[in-house]
């Protein structure tokens, strides 16, 4: 990773928007394509600049721009779909056909620079007490928004997250808005499940260190309703399947470093298990913005790591090696 000096992106069409970032997210991806150079086909080709997680200040907007005006502080949602093929006409923007997606090969470099200009439908004013931050933590908790919806009816369920990094943190939190029971947690760092503890897990476990499916089971013979894959690892599917009582659900959310998934067929076929994929979110960036804004989601534990933009190979070396109890590192401007 280097810094280089580019030229500052100008507006091309009417409804861009000129933003000075002010900070960035470092999400799981962006640390995929550091350090393995590529998410399945999606392949770095030399010199590209990643991040997607982003909140900033709009320093000129064009003149059909209605949404955002210069000088207001905006979350930005790093997607941005054509609007006009069969996904997004059926409302699945998050799979548009000719979808470009910040810090995404082959579709738009990332918001790891000083300036970006996004289209005005991916700007989002940030109103009342919200800060940038929050704005950029919009992003992943938008996830975890659009993956509790996707589960189904999960008032009173008792849940399952595997994997407590940012996105497992996100799906806890959306998940206790709807009413979720009891939360079970695992994850490899113990301060990540010091944090999930704080948060109000009724049990937390590290599996490398114990049996979490005896763990769990332990305390619900019966099994749990949901299980959440939040990590991208072949033993936390394994782990997620084991526990889950008949009829279950699987929502696998993580981003592997293989290319295909084992499932038991004894398990998922004789306890008829149902299981959704999760790709990104679609439609809760507002709502997870509103969630942050009347208090019902806090996310004042997700950040841990702070480095000014001219340290950011450093942020992400922490992030990679998993150093320091690292749940969130943001990039300062």
């Amino acid at each position: 990773m280097e810094m280089k000096d580019i030229p500052e992106p100008v507006l091309i069409k009417p409804n861009d928007v000129k933003i000075k970032m002010s900070v960035v997210g470092i999400c799981g991806s962006d640390i995929h394509y550091y350090t393995e150079g590529q998410i399945g086909s999606q392949k770095v080709q030399y010199p590209f600049a990643i991040g997607h997680e982003g909140a900033g200040v709009v320093v000129e907007a064009g003149r059909a721009v209605k949404r955002v005006r210069p000088g207001d502080q905006i979350a930005i949602d790093p997607a941005m779909p054509c609007w006009e093929c069969d996904q997004c006409l059926a409302g699945r923007q998050h799979t548009c056909r000719k979808l470009r997606f910040l810090g995404c090969p082959g579709q738009a470099e990332g918001c790891l620079m000083e300036y970006i200009v996004m289209p005005e439908e991916s700007c989002y004013p940030l109103t009342g007490k919200l800060t940038p931050d929050q704005g950029s933590i919009s992003e992943p908790i938008a996830i975890g928004v659009y993956a509790v919806k996707k589960a189904g009816d999960i008032k009173g369920h008792k849940i399952g997250i595997f994997g407590f990094g940012p996105i497992g943190m996100s799906v806890m939190l959306a998940s206790k808005v709807q009413g979720v029971g009891d939360i079970y947690i695992t994850d490899i760092i113990n301060e990540r499940l010091a944090k999930a503890g704080k948060e109000g897990a009724a049990m937390t476990g590290n599996p490398a260190d114990e049996n979490i499916i005896e763990k769990i089971m332990r305390k619900e013979p019966s099994g749990l309703d949901i299980a959440f894959e939040c990590c991208g690892k072949q033993e936390a599917l394994d782990q997620a399947i084991e526990i889950l009582k008949p009829g279950g659900k699987l929502t696998v959310i993580g981003i592997p470093e293989f290319d295909r998934w084992s499932l038991s067929v004894e398990t998922t076929r004789r306890r008829e298990i149902s299981l959704q994929f999760i790709r990104r979110q679609v439609d809760c960036v507002e709502p997870a913005l509103e969630m942050m804004k009347n208090g019902s989601i806090n996310v004042d534990n997700m950040v841990t790591h702070r480095f000014p933009f001219q340290r950011t190979k450093e942020a992400f070396d922490l992030v990679a090696n998993y150093k320091d109890g690292v749940m969130k590192a943001m990039i300062d401007f």
